[in-house]
């Protein structure tokens, strides 16, 4: 008898103190995550070019498909054959309306010429291909100089696309590519190897 209890703070303030450092660490532990796995920035490209210059005029004439990344292996397998290819991008004969042809050199040294017939949407830079309803086309700004990034999205497949305006841009470019693409999940990745000449392309 006689013996003073100890006195303790209420158990609310403790609790409430617990649950205060609690947050602080959890805020710090998401800013962490973030400066660690956030993934860059990509703008998708607007309707108005440089200097007032209108899509799709920038983007007109000649371009090299550089490397490719899906969600899986399977989404890139139409270009396991391939070593390169050359685009053209050119107005079509109709308003709102491009005309891309490509030649295509395979590993085994054939050329094999493609055409495709893009159609503009107002006021945006999306891209229907003419004669496949199910596919959409993507234009997105790349951080590479000369460079341009399509996603294609059609049925059972989605892919991002890198080309640039040089067969052989800088190899900063390609890795840039491949930490965003995979960032975003799309893991699967390929790169041209680009070894041969590229296939005379035809302007007609």
């Amino acid at each position: 008898m006689g013996r003073k209890s100890q006195t303790l703070p209420p158990a609310p303030s403790c609790l409430k103190m617990f649950h205060q450092i609690w947050a602080a660490l959890l805020y710090l532990y998401g800013i962490l995550l973030n400066s660690i796995y956030q993934c860059p920035e990509h703008s998708q490209l607007t309707t108005e070019g440089v200097d007032g210059k209108e899509f799709p005029e920038p983007h007109l004439g000649r371009w090299y498909f550089i490397a490719g990344a899906a969600p899986t292996k399977e989404e890139l397998a139409t270009f396991d054959p391939v070593d390169n290819i050359v685009f053209n991008m050119a107005v079509g004969s109709a308003p709102m309306q491009l005309q891309l042809r490509a030649t295509i050199r395979t590993k085994n040294g054939l050329c094999a010429p493609r055409k495709w017939t893009y159609h503009l949407s107002e006021g945006s830079t999306d891209l229907r291909t003419e004669g496949r309803p199910d596919m959409k086309t993507k234009l997105f700004s790349s951080a590479c100089p000369g460079g341009i990034m399509l996603k294609e999205t059609g049925q059972g497949y989605q892919r991002f696309l890198l080309y640039n305006r040089s067969p052989h841009p800088p190899e900063k470019c390609v890795e840039e590519f491949q930490s965003l693409t995979s960032c975003l999940d799309f893991k699967a990745f390929l790169l041209t190897p680009r070894n041969q000449e590229t296939c005379e392309l035809s302007s007609n």
